[in-house]
């Protein structure tokens, strides 16, 4: 495995050889779709079917780590929810080639899941729970749990060894990052923890006459309510609105512990600064500086002083209970 995070060395050749290293046979072109973290490409096979095949970001992952990832998407495929699981091919979903990682999935269409649809929110509160119910019947091994170690302590260290932040802009940043950081952490309590999906938002929900969850990438350990509550927006009213409908689905496979939902402040600061750190780690991929340039400039740090402040407000108002 190679000892970088980079995707130097992967070229259209290069893909097209590891993806018939496997059984399929590539007969089109390469479509490559919207990921940063991994490589991403679409392609259609000699079976005329479409294939996905995604490069796993060299040293991010184990190999335990990106099979147990696997082994939970064919254990909820294999109970029937709708999620994308890897392809078996000779008996195998993770395969290897010149140092990189990769999987291949079948491609499937759909837009995206609409969170402000109550319908479909119901929906989602059904099948998130039998994803719960599936995940709480044993715990992941080797993958890992959300923290705040990992998503405060180290993101903060990741964002100022970076030193991306414009120094006429350094005080007022780390002061309320430190601020959010401290509350955020203070306030997030131990809960149960079960496998997750991790990463449940629209942007990964596929809607044709039902949602189809994609990517596990970060799966871990977790409490519950890190799968619901990106599924909610808006004013606080309709948060609670969707909060009900949601939970209220959920509870037919299971049981919701109300009191995590305290959690899902700290969880949103926690995710804020996390991702402030993942685009500070992975600066140095000629992908990102393209994808995301605002990320130098002094109005993206403006923008996220002025975040944080709010994200610092909102931590200080009262959880949302189902009973307001």
């Amino acid at each position: 495995m190679q000892d970088d995070f980079s995707f130097a060395g992967l070229g259209p050749d290069l893909i097209l050889d590891a993806i018939e290293s496997t059984p399929i046979r590539v007969d089109s072109g390469l479509l490559a779709l919207n990921s940063y973290e991994n490589r991403v490409y679409q392609f259609v096979a000699d079976d005329r079917q479409r294939y996905v095949v995604k490069f796993y970001r060299p040293a991010r992952w184990s190999d335990a780590q990106i099979q147990e990832e696997h082994d939970f998407a064919a254990e909820l495929a294999g109970h029937d929810i709708p999620l994308v699981a890897p392809l078996l091919l000779e008996g195998r979903s993770l395969h290897h080639y010149a140092g990189y990682r990769f999987a291949i999935y079948p491609s499937v269409g759909g837009r995206q899941f609409e969170n402000d649809n109550l319908e479909q929110l119901e929906w989602m509160g059904r099948f998130i729970g039998r994803i719960h119910q599936v995940g709480s019947a044993k715990p992941f091994a080797v993958r890992p749990r959300i923290d705040t170690h990992s998503y405060l302590t180290e993101s903060q260290q990741h964002i100022q060894s970076s030193q991306l932040v414009p120094m006429h802009l350094s005080t007022a940043f780390y002061t309320i990052l430190e601020q959010v950081c401290a509350l955020a952490a203070s306030q997030y309590q131990d809960a149960k923890a079960i496998r997750l999906h991790g990463d449940c938002h629209p942007g990964n929900i596929l809607w044709r006459d039902g949602p189809s969850f994609v990517d596990l990438d970060d799966c871990r350990m977790g409490p519950a309510v890190q799968d619901l509550w990106m599924m909610l927006s808006g004013e606080r009213h309709e948060r609670l609105l969707q909060l009900d409908v949601l939970l209220e689905a959920y509870e037919e496979f299971m049981p919701f512990d109300a009191k995590q939902l305290r959690l899902i402040e700290p969880l949103r600061a926690m995710r804020m600064v996390h991702h402030m750190a993942w685009l500070a780690v992975r600066w140095q991929d000629p992908a990102f500086p393209r994808a995301f340039p605002w990320f130098a400039s002094d109005k993206y740090w403006e923008q996220q002083i002025l975040a944080l402040k709010e994200q610092l407000a909102a931590l200080h108002e009262p959880a949302l209970s189902l009973h307001q």
